[in-house]
């Protein structure tokens, strides 16, 4: 009883001393976080705010972004772990135009996504970064990668969704439209990034290969155990526990081993054959023609575009088809708009060229707009490489991390105006009906600067092709969403229990 006494006293003297030592170590830090409306605690920082709102992060660092004078706010844990969060466009400019070359990706960062990502484009500085960057641009530029991308998606439109939808129509069944439309971006991304179909979107493909089915299942849980690392207020917590093998981790793991072994396959079964770069389109051809190429940088490659390729436009559109949902007279603007586009170009085809897309200025509205409200990425993370000063003032350190606010910045009246919550594609055109971009710094959706969206076209040629052919076609009854639907939090901004809707054909 007494060894039981001396070593909990023993553990509890400890403990006392190190957070003496930390708080010591937080008083001798010249600089501290600029703060808004948070209450800071001796040792402790903001940890206790932060794991109050852990399960609701952003809203509630919207919530007080919207109501800081500079937008911007920040926030400290145990452990001098000082960071920034902002939704200020001059910050935003700053740190990822003017002064970009302090804001890399930073090794901490790198460091939590590398076990599912490796050094792939989406997580790598330097020159693991230019090479990529490089190679990926002058692909993505080319006519013939974006006729590919065309092509491909037409092709899986005709002849895999809306023979899905049609059915789902006749029969009179209720259909997840999220899980739809992510079968149908992992189908398209796999033929762009493998020249491989999984032909998931098919009955016969997602339900008889069980290795299509667990790597779509490992795919998500490695996102969501991995971006979970980065909302941990303990940096090393999610270190101890991949030590231990427990918790997430093991699950991480175990999805990793999964994901992993699905892309080296692929990856090995095309090197046995020379990789056939001749006459491929897909990027996994054009990145091994790179000498210095191995299967571990393929690997990465690959699944840093499967992520891209597969969870933005998905998200994205399960968003849109929700609100268009939800507003007859924007979906009957759309519907007039494609009407007219049919009949000037006298389209007889099912799905639409690249021509016809374009001239649908109102659905690129609508579109654009809502990611504005439900922006696919909602929270980016870079680290400060030295101390710097922010436009509005904010002093950021060596070491802290900033987060960008593509949520809050959506909701904010200092751009938007008063009504900043409402769904108004309108605000996107000029006098002529014709679409007019807005600065990437206002509207990072797509990011901005240097590490701008390179597949930015290929997911509005996906979207607006998609929401075109069902609109066209189908009458969407969104079930049991009443209200704003819950979303999950992870690399994507998710629906909640996915996107359950009853399709109706249209008379017309």
């Amino acid at each position: 009883m007494n060894l039981s006494i001396t070593v909990q006293s023993l553990f509890i003297g400890l403990l006392f001393s190190f957070l003496l030592y930390l708080y010591s170590k937080n008083q001798r830090s010249i600089k501290k976080p600029t703060i808004h409306g948070l209450k800071s605690y001796p040792v402790i920082g903001h940890l206790p705010h932060f794991i109050r709102n852990s399960h609701r992060i952003l809203d509630w660092t919207t919530e007080i972004l919207l109501q800081s004078p500079t937008h911007t706010m920040g926030l400290s844990t145990i452990g001098s772990i000082s960071g920034i969060f902002t939704a200020n466009p001059a910050n935003v400019e700053h740190m990822l135009k003017l002064n970009s070359i302090n804001y890399p990706k930073g090794e901490k960062a790198i460091s939590i996504m590398e076990d599912f990502l490796g050094h792939g484009l989406f997580n790598s500085d330097d020159e693991d970064w230019k090479w990529q960057r490089k190679t990926a641009s002058y692909e993505f530029n080319k006519k013939s990668m974006r006729h590919f991308v065309v092509e491909t998606v037409h092709w899986e439109i005709s002849n895999r969704l809306l023979p899905i939808l049609n059915q789902a129509a006749e029969k009179g069944v209720k259909i997840d439209l999220q899980d739809v439309v992510e079968r149908f971006a992992f189908d398209n991304i796999c033929r762009v990034v493998f020249g491989e179909d999984p032909a998931c979107l098919t009955e016969e493909g997602f339900s008889g290969t069980s290795s299509i089915k667990d790597f779509l299942a490992a795919l998500s849980d490695a996102q969501d155990f991995s971006a979970a690392r980065l909302l941990v207020p303990f940096e090393n917590v999610w270190r101890i526990k991949k030590f231990l093998n427990i918790g997430t981790e093991k699950r991480l793991k175990k999805a990793l081993s999964i994901v992993h072994g699905y892309t080296m396959n692929i990856i090995r079964s095309r090197m046995m054959k020379g990789m056939e770069l001749d006459g491929r389109e897909d990027m996994l051809s054009r990145f091994a023609s790179n000498k210095d190429h191995n299967e571990v940088m393929l690997r990465d490659v690959v699944t840093n575009f499967l992520i891209a390729g597969r969870e933005t436009t998905s998200a994205a559109l399960t968003w849109v088809l929700w609100l268009v949902s939800t507003r007859p007279d924007i979906e009957r603007k759309i519907l007039d708009e494609i009407k007219f586009v049919r009949t000037s170009n006298s389209i007889a085809s099912e799905t639409f060229n690249f021509d016809d897309l374009r001239d649908m200025n109102y659905l690129h509205a609508t579109i654009t707009e809502s990611m504005r409200l439900y922006p696919v990425v909602p929270l980016e993370k870079v680290s400060c490489k030295e101390d710097d000063v922010m436009p509005d003032g904010t002093v950021v350190g060596k070491g802290w991390f900033v987060w960008y606010s593509a949520y809050a910045m959506g909701r904010l009246e200092d751009i938007w105006g008063k009504d900043c919550m409402e769904l108004k594609p309108e605000r996107w055109l000029d006098e002529n009906g014709v679409f007019k971009p807005e600065s990437p710094f206002r509207y990072p959706v797509f990011h901005a600067g240097p590490r701008m969206c390179l597949g930015k076209e290929m997911a509005y040629i996906q979207m607006k092709s998609i929401v075109a052919c069902v609109l066209e076609r189908f009458q969407i009854r969104v079930l049991g969403k009443d209200g704003i639907p819950e979303y999950l939090l992870s690399f994507t901004l998710k629906m909640k229990d996915g996107l359950p809707v009853q399709l109706t054909k249209r008379e017309d």
